[in-house]
């Protein structure tokens, strides 16, 4: 039984008061599918990059209640590098099986 691929969602904020410009992964004008869920991707890493320098400064300074947030904020970041890499590496695999196609 095949099921209907489903569109995807775009990112949530990390908190209310940070906005993201890339929020949905919809393309902009001359840009791809793939382009927009890849430069999403980059904005997420750049954006859970920034709260976790924050959260490291904080803790730094005796500003931070919660210690624990510095840790949760480095996993966040670990993931959305690691997403990033994957996609990257999805995106070689592909290209490399296109160049391989004989027509």
């Amino acid at each position: 039984m095949l099921t209907p691929m489903e569109k995807l969602t775009p990112l949530t904020p990390l908190s209310p008061d940070k906005t993201m410009k890339a929020q949905d992964a919809s393309p902009s004008e001359g840009e791809s599918v793939f382009g927009a869920v890849f430069r999403s991707a980059i904005d997420n890493v750049k954006e859970t990059d920034a709260e976790f320098k924050e959260s490291q400064y904080l803790l730094a300074t005796g500003q931070l209640d919660n210690p624990a947030a510095t840790m949760i904020a480095a996993s966040k970041s670990q993931t959305a590098v690691n997403l990033l890499i994957q996609l990257r590496n999805k995106a070689q695999d592909a290209y490399s099986e296109l160049t391989r196609m004989n027509l």
